[in-house]
């Protein structure tokens, strides 16, 4: 059985952390939070907090083996855009798009 976690709506851009999810996928979760512990990237904190989450769920819901649990599914999805206009020269305007990411972190047992 897979334990998930989700952050929805981080105000971040998919683009920035996608390259962090593929370091963790198929790690795991001890080596897969020591990698991102050392990550200078403000995407790393956000994933390790959701992997942290989905280890505390699997803990809360009686994992047989905490310690042997692997990172299956690590994606970040887009989520909305706020759009902003920002005034250019002659008149014209510029469509400014904040980027908002949904991050999910799967864990589960390594089948042997």
């Amino acid at each position: 059985m897979a334990y998930t976690a989700v952050h929805k709506y981080a105000r971040i851009s998919a683009r920035k952390v996608r390259p962090l999810a593929d370091l963790i996928r198929g790690k795991h979760a001890d080596e897969a939070l020591d990698l991102l512990k050392y990550q200078p990237q403000r995407g790393a904190r956000l994933i390790e907090k959701v992997l942290k989450s989905a280890l505390g769920n699997a803990e809360d819901r009686r994992a047989p083996s905490v310690s042997d649990l692997v990172v299956v599914d690590a994606r970040v999805d887009g989520g909305p855009m706020f759009k902003r206009i920002r005034p250019r020269a002659r008149g014209m305007a510029f469509m400014i798009k904040r980027r908002m990411a949904h991050i999910h972190v799967s864990v589960d047992t390594v089948s042997k």
